[in-house]
Parts: C-alpha cells; structure tokens; sequence
C-alpha cells in the first residue's frame, strides 16, 4: 500500500508528517510525499503534488479546508480518497482532529470506511466566443467586483433561460459542499452535502429582492460581464484568480468526476454544523 501526504506548509504540520511517516514505515506501507511537505519534514521526496494521485492508494491531508481545496482539484480526475485532517480548530471539510488520525489511520488500512462522493464544477470562460480558460472547483465560483470598481451588471441564464441581470458587488455560484462557505457569509443556504443542487448567490444585490436561487445541478449556468471599465474578476475556491472584461462569459455546470472524502465515524455533518455555527452556544 502506498500513502499520499500533503501537508500545509506551515507548523505543526512539519512534526505530524514526520511521525506519520514513521508509523507508516513501521507497517511496512510507503509514504508518498511531494516536495514541499518533504522539505516542511525534513525529508527527501522528488515527487511534484500532481504525482501525488495515481501513485497514491489514498491521501493525507493535513491541514485546514483551504489546503482540502487545493488538493481537490488535483485528484479530479483520479479515484483516490481523501482523509482531511484539520491541524487547527475543526473544519467544514476537514473533520478528522489530529486526536482522531491514527484510529482513522488503522481503519482505512484495513479497509474499514466509506466516503462521501462531493460534487465539483467546471467553470470555462469565453471571450469573444472563444474558450480562453478553464477550471475546476469544489466550493464556488465567485464574480465579483475589484476593491475600488463600482456596483457591476452580470446578465445570468440558466439552461439558456434568461434568468435576471444583477447589479450587486458579484455573484456566488456554489455547490452544497461551498454552501458553508462565502455563500453562507454572503447570506446563502446550507445544503446537505448529498442534495444534486447548485446556488446562485448574489453578493449585495442592488434590488433587495434578488435573493438566492437553488436549481438543480444538471443546469448549465451563463454570466456575462455587462459593465465596462471596471476591474472585474473570477475567483475559484477563493484560491485562483481571473480578470474579466466585458461581455466575457463565464460558463457554469457540473464536473462529470466527484471527489471521495473518507468520512469520519466518530463525527457527522451536523455536528460539524452545530459546533462550527455555535448552535445553542
């Protein structure tokens, strides 16, 4: 058996990889590291993040749900479960606390555990009606106003269907496992992890009756970039960044690959919720 780990770059991921590493090699099981968490432990590894999924049985992370985002989009087109270990305060994504890794550890080596399937997005832009960029996304796909552009105009259809033209500081366009997300700071709903549905979230909405819609996740969604000579961008899991110009389209729909998170037995989703939200605190 061979273990993918990626670590956050950061303490104390550097002790944890190395004592996982050594209990990996006292069970005779290889652990695959790329670069940047071997150099984190102080160990040798010549592997880069993308070889990290077809070399791996499954994988490792260890971090907070920024790091579980990165990763997803690596494994997008490979089988390979992951088990998201949270190194700080519990995560939306990340559930498993370091207390809970090794217990965890022996389960899925023996092959006791089941996973959650989560779906992802695509998101391609076009301008001119030409395809200029592509992506994939597990949270949101955000559009959305630079820091001194004013209120900006996207025109949304939905399955070709003219929907409504925003006038707002952006949009949200998140799946269930993103509705936890910016989404939900931005006033959204929570939707449970296995509901097929996506959310169309406008970011404060000039007309206060344009609120968030929830459509199936079969539905193809068009934005086009209305206003002129504003800084305007497209954010993917609030990780990578594109710069708009008007009457760009940004096309919308389902990813045909989910990703696999290895549950975690000792917690469910809603007492993620409850203890993340402060429910009845």
């Amino acid at each position: 058996m061979k273990v993918g780990i990626i670590a956050k770059p950061k303490k104390p991921a550097d002790e944890v990889v190395k004592d996982l590493v050594n209990w990996l090699k006292e069970r005779n099981i290889e652990a695959i590291l790329d670069e940047e968490t071997a150099i984190l432990a102080g160990l040798e590894s010549h592997y880069k993040k993308s070889d990290i999924p077809e070399l791996s049985d499954f994988i490792v992370v260890l971090g907070g749900d920024g790091t579980l985002l990165s990763v997803a989009r690596l494994v997008y087109r490979s089988d390979v479960p992951i088990l998201a270990v949270n190194l700080g305060s519990l995560g939306f994504l990340t559930e498993v606390t370091l207390d809970e890794l090794y217990p965890m550890m022996e389960k899925v080596i023996e092959g006791d555990y089941t996973t959650d399937e989560r779906t992802m997005l695509e998101a391609f832009i076009f301008r001119q009606g030409e395809k200029i960029a592509e992506y994939r996304v597990l949270n949101d796909v955000v559009i959305h106003k630079g820091t001194l552009a004013r209120i900006i105009q996207l025109e949304a259809k939905i399955d070709d269907m003219y929907l409504t033209t925003y006038r707002a500081d952006g949009l949200i366009i998140a799946t269930p496992t993103g509705s936890t997300a910016y989404s939900l700071a931005a006033g959204g709903p929570i939707i449970y992890p296995g509901v097929p549905a996506l959310i169309l979230n406008p970011i404060c909405p000039f007309t206060l009756s344009q609120r968030p819609i929830v459509i199936d996740d079969n539905s193809i969604i068009e934005v086009t970039l209305l206003t002129e000579n504003e800084d305007v961008f497209v954010t993917l899991d609030g990780q990578v960044g594109f710069a708009l110009r008007v009457r760009d389209v940004v096309r919308v729909k389902k990813a045909p690959n989910k990703i696999k998170l290895i549950k975690n037995p000792y917690r469910n989703f809603f007492e993620v919720l409850r203890t993340k939200l402060r429910w009845g605190a």
